[in-house]
Formats: structure tokens, C-alpha cells, sequence
């Protein structure tokens, strides 16, 4: 929340979620972190280069698994054997909800916000997640990366979004955890907002009259 100034001036009436780390509590660590007791140094080497940003985008830009896993484990030899765990490890990845900003959800449909998802996901555990979880299911549509094969910051699948979802951007919020998705959503023309903890979007949407201050 910007402190000492007015609020905006436009009324927003949407508000567009990413899911990891957002609203889903996921991080590789949380299943890898057994196979490195008393090694935190091994074990962010490990999630950085072995299973690192470039091998997860690859499977949410919609490559498969069987083809990924394969190809990583050549370039990573030393790691092969971990790297070829990631789909029986996959749903420990996955704790659980972020349960401050899942009341932040159930708060925004209370109020009858338009509520929609742009995430990063593989086609394979995008419906893994989806059954885990009731609130999944809340949003009118979710745009999710592996079915289109693009990714965020990727400027079309956030045209896409805006196309097929039929919301006006200069009266939609966007939530991200990463800088650089956050940007390319500001340039898109939503209003993008760093998701840091729940505490501090409640005073986001707040500021923005989503929320009851």
C-alpha cells in the first residue's frame, strides 16, 4: 500500500491470481531436502542446476516429462539419479495452500470479484493440484501455461489471458511472486502487483478498494 497518497481513481472489479507461491505453498526443496541432511549448501546446488528455472519452464511450456527428465539427466550426470525422481516427488513439492491469501480468494468471491488464474504449470500436474484443492475451482477460468505452450513473461500468453477471459485490463489486478512477471503483466496494461506475503496484499487490494480496509 502506498502510504500518504490518494487512491487510484479507476474502480477495479477483477482480480487475476498466479498459483505457486501465490496461493500454493510449492518448492522442490521440501521433497529433495531428505536426500541432503546437513547439507543446505548440496541441496541449492541441486535445485538450482539440476532442477532448476530452466528445466521446470521447459515442462510448463509444455514439454513432457518423459522427454525433459531425460535430457536433463545427460546434462546433469552427477544428478541423474535425483533428477530422475522429480515425478513420484512431485506432489511433496506441493505442502499445501497458502492459507492467508486463500482467505483473500474466498474474501474476493464473497464480494463477487471476477476471479481468474495465469499460471505457470505442466499439463501433468496441473490436474494433480486441481484435485488436491476445493479452491482451484473458484476461479471462472485459469489460464495455465502447458495447455498453450508459453510461458509467462512471455507478452502472449498475457494477451491471451486478457483475450480469452474478456477482462479490461485497466480494471484488473494481477498477482505474481516473480519481478519479471510482474512487469510483463504492467506492460500488458494490468495492474501488477509483487505478491511478497498475504499480509502485505490484503493492504494491496485494500488500497485498490477490493478489500474492506
Amino acid at each position: 500500500m502506498t502510504g500518504g497518497t490518494a487512491p487510484p481513481a479507476q474502480r477495479f472489479t477483477t482480480v487475476l491470481f498466479d498459483l505457486g507461491r501465490v496461493l500454493l505453498d510449492w518448492d522442490p526443496r521440501y521433497y529433495y531436502g531428505q536426500f541432503f541432511p546437513d547439507d543446505a549448501a548440496g541441496l541449492e546446488r541441486f535445485v538450482t542446476q539440476g532442477v532448476g528455472s530452466e528445466f521446470i519452464l521447459a515442462m510448463d511450456a509444455g514439454c513432457p516429462a518423459a522427454t525433459v527428465i531425460p535430457e536433463r539427466c545427460q546434462r546433469f550426470p552427477e544428478y541423474a539419479g535425483l533428477i530422475a525422481r522429480w515425478p513420484e516427488g512431485w506432489p511433496h513439492m506441493l505442502r499445501g495452500p497458502i492459507a492467508g491469501t486463500v482467505d483473500i480468494l474466498r474474501e474476493l468471491k464473497d464480494r463477487g470479484t471476477r476471479l481468474y488464474a495465469l499460471t505457470n504449470f505442466s499439463t501433468e500436474t496441473w490436474p494433480v493440484a486441481r484435485a488436491r484443492f476445493d479452491f482451484l475451482h473458484w476461479f471462472e477460468d485459469t489460464i495455465v501455461s502447458g495447455e498453450h505452450r508459453l510461458v509467462k513473461p512471455d507478452p502472449r500468453i498475457y494477451a491471451l489471458a486478457i483475450r480469452r477471459c474478456r477482462i479490461a485490463p485497466a480494471s484488473t489486478v494481477f498477482i505474481d511472486d516473480a519481478p519479471v512477471n510482474v512487469a510483463a503483466g504492467n506492460t500488458a496494461g494490468l495492474t501488477a502487483l509483487l505478491f511478497e506475503t498475504p499480509e502485505k496484499l490484503r493492504m494491496d487490494l485494500q488500497y485498490r478498494g477490493l478489500l474492506p480496509a
